[in-house]
């Protein structure tokens, strides 16, 4: 009989994304559970997936506390009926507030905890499990924030990307212009529709590019406008379902520092502008792209200092310059190095059947 696991997600697709792919790579050696929230629900085919619904309030301090810790406690009991009627003998948790009922539950039952921490930078609730986990899987030996005392539970692997990244590179075409790709990541960039469109036509009149660009309902209509007003070959989206097909055919994206999204970017070997959010949870934006940036893979602009004419000064410069633009394409190459759907589901596998 198949061990039963069970995966705890929820809330960005930075923490869904990655559990997703965990439950691909896993179904065949697993009866496979998983559970989600209801923020995190948009990032689900629920027909295949079939997730339970945990959904965790947010854990802030204010007037009605004593009803969020009552809610939770509610949620720790329905997590303890979960694991014991589909007898899950394996939790795997993504992070965030979300996993916490299942965490517990999974505590006072004995069942095995698994973590996973997709960022450079050890999140709060993976950090308070780990005294009860078995293993921590990162991306990186580097992490910042595990303690010293923990550092044996930790277990190295290729970043989680959905399968479908790895059967696009099969599929890379010739493009005749120079394609930027902007894109905000789950949880969007206001930023980039304020800001970066005026740039892109100044760079347009230097150089012929094409760009792919990523933005909100309201904000659609008005920049397919602009960019049939300064004659920019364009295709703009709210929502992509397969943006993997969109990627593959980019030279150069402007993104977020999501660890989902950069490791997409860096399989696909598309090199990237980072502009970090400044308010993300301990920086962990930022730390993600330095990773990149140390393996000289990508530039990071720093979003608070943002000047239009630097930065369209960076882009001439990236396009211009072929050598560095190549140079940072070969070391995403080199550190996608054996990084292929099968070595990833291996190493996962040896990972969870330790003893």
């Amino acid at each position: 009989m198949k061990k039963k696991i069970l995966i705890t997600t929820g809330g960005s697709g930075g923490h869904v994304l990655p559990a997703l792919t965990i439950y691909d790579h896993l179904k065949t050696e697993y009866d496979m559970f998983i559970s989600s929230d209801q923020r995190g629900l948009k990032y689900f085919e629920t027909e295949k997936y079939k997730p339970f619904i945990v959904d965790t309030p947010k854990l802030k301090i204010s007037i009605f506390f004593p009803v969020v810790i009552f809610k939770v406690f509610l949620l720790i009991i329905t997590s303890l009926n979960i694991l014991k009627k589909e007898k899950i003998s394996i939790l795997i948790s993504t992070g965030g507030y979300m996993s916490l009922p299942l965490c517990f539950a999974a505590k006072l039952l004995r069942i095995k905890i698994y973590l996973i921490e997709p960022n450079m930078v050890m999140g709060r609730a993976n950090k308070f499990f780990l005294n009860f986990s078995k293993i921590i899987i990162c991306y990186s030996k580097n992490i910042i924030d595990l303690p010293k005392k923990f550092e044996n539970k930790l277990r190295i692997l290729k970043p989680l990307v959905r399968k479908k990244y790895y059967e696009e590179l099969t599929n890379i075409e010739e493009k005749r212009l120079f394609t930027i790709t902007i894109i905000g990541g789950s949880q969007g960039a206001k930023i980039f529709d304020n800001l970066l469109h005026q740039t892109l036509a100044k760079v347009s009149k230097s150089i012929k590019i094409k760009i792919i660009h990523q933005t909100n309902d309201s904000n659609q209509n008005f920049l397919i406008n602009f960019y049939k007003e300064n004659k920019i070959e364009h295709h703009v989206f709210v929502f992509e379902k397969n943006l993997n097909k969109l990627l593959i055919k980019s030279d150069l994206c402007i993104t977020r520092g999501g660890a989902s999204s950069l490791a997409e970017l860096s399989l696909l070997k598309v090199p990237f502008i980072s502009i970090p959010l400044p308010s993300s949870m301990d920086n962990h934006q930022y730390e993600n792209a330095k990773f990149y940036e140390d393996q000289n893979s990508c530039w990071i602009v720093n979003q608070k200092n943002f000047d239009k004419q630097n930065f369209e000064d960076l882009l001439l410069k990236i396009i211009k310059n072929k050598e560095e633009y190549l140079l940072k394409k070969k070391n995403l190459e080199n550190l996608n190095y054996q990084n292929t759907w099968n070595n990833v589901n291996q190493n996962l596998l040896s990972i969870l059947n330790e003893n």
